[in-house]
């Protein structure tokens, strides 16, 4: 395997210092790595891929060095289009270096949502004329793979370098920001979900959150047929729970949303509130890191997510920090018209042994689709 130090350092010399991209559980070592030694104008935890590219380019323009842009290959969605139509060499001609984890590589086992992207992660670069090499994990190797893509970025090229499970020796983020809350988030789920009626319905985020919640109810003895587990599409859970809300509007319907799902799309916030659902309820679990792909930190402990609510048309924004306040607050949403932000402050962090959905993807729609037809 590979020390993120060997690799960060090598492209170091080599003229790329400056960072950014959403962290993914393969690059989680080397996102730790950066994360230690580069300052926060030269590592940007950006809101979503598409952003980060669109920074990158913004670097270049200003220093003429190319910056890196690190993903999951989920996010490949959202550059395609500053790649196509940003930095392409047929429009503005701007070198960026990719680093894109490869979850849900043939032949290797993954969740669900990620073995269609794991296909075609290498046919969208092929698609888009960006030259790739999957990184060895072999340091001498490595070092004149990190050659050729320098030598691309000289030729003002886009370049991605291919990163597998398990190419980078383990690196534990040294400067680890504790936020000091006292709920957690399982916790906040499961009082949440204890307050439902019976008619109502859950779209939740990818990552955690909906394996929270899929625990609590197998934990309960219930059924999972009430809630869609997102467990792709991150940052989009607002709209599919807003397209169920408009659909059937004599049922309440709750998003259960993260800090960084809810930051990565923050405009879909302004669409649900212009449509002015009554039935609508966006619960944002909001613990300020990236918890599923290492707990990278995310700025939703720094900003006013409620303020930012209100400002768009929400009608009713509240914010709760402990267990009291929420038991106090879940009674009260009954008597608010929708839509409703409701902004849960957790500590990071979740149990070792939390399982995963086992049910697949297909049976979660199918017995949801049956649920709202009754």
């Amino acid at each position: 395997m590979i020390r993120p130090e060997f690799f960060v350092n090598a492209l170091v010399e080599e003229g790329v210092d400056c960072f950014a991209g959403v962290p993914d559980s393969l690059l989680k070592n080397m996102c730790a790595y950066i994360t230690d030694h580069f300052d926060s104008s030269h590592n940007i935890i950006a809101a979503n891929e598409g952003a980060a590219v669109a920074f990158a380019a913004g670097h270049y323009l200003a220093t003429g060095r190319p910056a890196c842009v690190y993903m999951q290959n989920s996010g490949e969605g959202n550059i395609i289009n500053p790649l196509a139509s940003l930095t392409d060499k047929e429009v503005y001609n701007i070198p960026v270096l990719l680093l894109i984890g490869w979850r849900g590589r043939p032949g290797v086992h993954d969740e669900p949502q990620h073995v269609k992207q794991g296909k075609v992660t290498t046919t969208l670069l092929d698609a888009m004329g960006i030259s790739y090499e999957v990184l060895t994990k072999d340091e001498s190797e490595a070092k004149v793979q990190i050659s050729r893509a320098i030598e691309a970025l000289q030729n003002k090229e886009v370049f991605a370098l291919i990163i597998e499970k398990d190419t980078f020796e383990s690196y534990k983020l040294e400067n680890v920001e504790v936020n000091n809350l006292s709920l957690g988030r399982e916790e906040a789920i499961s009082l949440v979900a204890a307050s439902l009626q019976e008619d109502d319905c859950i779209v939740s985020t990818t990552g955690m959150i909906s394996r929270e919640l899929f625990e609590y109810r197998t934990a309960m003895g219930q059924g999972h047929e009430r809630d869609f587990l997102t467990v792709g599409s991150m940052g989009h859970a607002s709209q599919i729970a807003l397209g169920i809300a408009l659909a059937q509007p004599q049922r309440r319907v709750w998003c259960f949303d993260g800090d960084g799902a809810a930051i990565m799309h923050m405009g879909s916030m302004c669409i649900v509130a212009s449509k002015k659902p009554t039935n609508y309820i966006h619960v944002v679990f909001n613990n300020g890191a990236h918890d599923s792909v290492g707990g990278q930190p995310t700025i939703g402990l720094e900003i006013d997510l409620p303020a930012v609510a209100m400002a768009v048309g929400y009608q009713k924004a509240i914010s709760v920090n402990n267990r009291e306040e929420l038991l106090k607050t879940l009674p009260a949403l009954n008597g608010y018209g929708g839509p409703i932000f409701l902004e849960i402050k957790v500590k990071k962090g979740n149990r070792k042994d939390l399982g995963r959905p086992t049910t697949t993807p297909i049976q979660n729609k199918e017995a949801l689709m049956a649920f709202l037809q009754k």
